[in-house]
């Protein structure tokens, strides 16, 4: 990998070619755990997902010195290292893959992390400080796209976790007429519809949001 103008061409296409392109389809069911979606317009809103998506694009890439004692890259040659191997798998194999990787490493809160309440990491920073729930997912959702995962086959879902009754994300997976759900706190990938302690509230890909209501 390196700063050739062919690979970050092909950075750009896999995160942004869904923004540029209008949806013919629809990827996910009509309801995620049991509620409704209700698509939205104005994803700009969301500033932590917009700057993640631009920080993904521009540092996410395993070159340089691996002793950099910021930042150290072995981290991301690793990743991609372990992406190219699980490239030829089937697609359940890649995901069981994926989720077992970003759930290998530890759970840290961003107070703790960055010294702010909210803070949406990219891999680079995920794989070299741990994180918490939505960077687990968006670690996730950058593998999957770099293994050609279409954009409209992926969200995170920020959701509350009735159980603990504490705030969550995962990330769904569109998968033909079912949604299965990759989870820090799961290391098996099981379709949404066995998971009945999950409320979601709105969830986020490429290209819009969704506010999701009871049915």
């Amino acid at each position: 990998m390196n700063d050739s103008p062919v690979y970050l061409l092909r950075l750009f296409l896999l995160l942004f070619s869904g923004l540029l392109i209008p949806l013919t389809t629809q990827a996910f069911p009509v309801e995620l755990f049991g509620y409704q979606q209700n698509q939205q317009t104005d994803t700009p809103i969301f500033g932590q997902w917009v700057q993640a998506l631009e920080r993904h694009l521009l540092e996410d890439r395993p070159d340089g010195d691996c002793s950099d004692n910021d930042f150290n890259s072995c981290h991301l040659q690793e990743w991609h290292q372990f992406l190219e191997s699980i490239r030829g798998l089937k697609r359940g194999e890649q995901l069981l893959a994926v989720n077992h990787y970003a759930n290998r490493k530890n759970y840290i809160l961003d107070i703790d992390n960055y010294s702010v309440d909210d803070y949406w990491a990219i891999a680079r920073e995920f794989l070299y400080f741990g994180g918490d729930c939505e960077d687990y997912a968006l670690t996730k959702l950058f593998s999957l796209r770099w293994l050609d995962f279409p954009a409209d086959q992926l969200r995170i879902v920020v959701l509350q976790d009735t159980n603990l009754r504490v705030p969550h994300a995962v990330l769904a997976v569109a998968d033909q007429n079912d949604i299965v759900i990759l989870d820090n706190q799961a290391e098996e990938v099981v379709s949404h519809q066995d998971i009945v302690h999950y409320a979601p509230v709105y969830s986020i890909n490429e290209q819009h949001w969704w506010i999701h209501i009871p049915r």
